[in-house]
C-alpha cells in the first residue's frame, strides 16, 4: 500500500512538472501566437498575376466643338502586385463620323486613339463576379478628315484621362467576360472636354 501511494505521488509530481514546463511556452513572447500580425504583402497568392483583355468600345465624344460617337476596340494588360492591386496599360482605338459638322459642309470622318496607364484595383474573391476600377492617364489623339482647315480640325493631340470600372464575369477558370464604363477627359488648348464610353470584351488570366 505504501509503495502504491509513493508511485501515485511520483506520477502526480511528474504530471505537475510537465504541465509547468508546457505552460510558459503558451505565453512565450517568441511563440507565433504572440507575434504581431504580418504586414500586407505585395505578393500574388490567390490569383494569376497577369491579365490580358480585348473588347469592343463605344465612345460618346464632344471634341473641339464637334459632337459625335465612334465604335472601336480596346486592349489592356494588367500586372498584379498582390491579389487586389495592379498596374494597367491600355490602348483604345475608335472610328466614327460627324454627319453635320459645325462650320463645314458635308460629313467628316474621325479616328480616336488613347494610350495610357495607371492603377487597377480589383475585388478578388471566390465566386463568378469580380468588380474592379481603374484611373488611367495618357495620350489622347483625334484625327479628322477635314482638308480645308476651316474650323481647325485635323490632327489634334492632348493629355487625356479615363476613370471608371466594371465587372468581370467568370466563364471558365481563367477566362472572364468583361463589362465596363468610363468617364473620359481631355484638354485641347483652354477647353476641357468630358465624355463617356462603355465597352465589353474577354479577359484572360495567366
Amino acid at each position: 500500500m505504501r509503495k502504491l501511494l509513493v508511485l501515485c505521488g511520483t506520477i502526480l509530481c511528474l504530471s505537475i512538472t510537465a504541465a509547468a514546463q508546457d505552460a510558459p511556452a503558451a505565453f512565450d513572447a517568441s511563440s507565433p501566437a504572440s507575434e504581431p500580425a504580418a504586414p500586407v504583402s505585395f505578393h500574388v497568392s490567390d490569383r494569376q498575376p497577369w491579365q490580358l483583355g480585348f473588347g469592343y468600345q463605344y465612345q460618346h465624344l464632344k471634341i473641339l466643338g464637334q459632337t459625335f460617337y465612334d465604335n472601336g476596340f480596346n486592349t489592356d494588360f494588367t500586372g498584379y502586385l498582390n491579389d487586389w492591386f495592379g498596374l494597367e496599360a491600355t490602348a483604345v482605338v475608335g472610328f466614327g463620323s460627324i454627319d453635320n459638322p459645325v462650320g463645314v459642309a458635308g460629313p467628316i470622318n474621325a479616328k480616336s486613339t488613347f494610350i495610357g496607364g495607371g492603377p487597377h484595383l480589383a475585388w478578388h474573391r471566390e465566386g463568378r463576379f469580380e468588380p474592379w476600377g481603374h484611373v488611367l492617364v495618357g495620350w489622347d489623339h483625334f484625327r479628322f478628315t477635314e482638308t480645308n482647315n476651316i474650323i481647325g480640325l485635323g490632327s489634334n493631340s492632348a493629355v487625356g484621362f479615363r476613370a471608371g470600372g466594371g465587372v468581370d464575369f467568370k466563364l471558365f477558370p481563367r477566362t472572364f467576360l468583361r463589362v465596363q464604363g468610363d468617364a473620359l477627359g481631355s484638354r485641347f488648348g483652354a477647353t476641357r472636354e468630358f465624355n463617356y464610353s462603355i465597352g465589353t470584351g474577354i479577359v484572360f488570366n495567366f
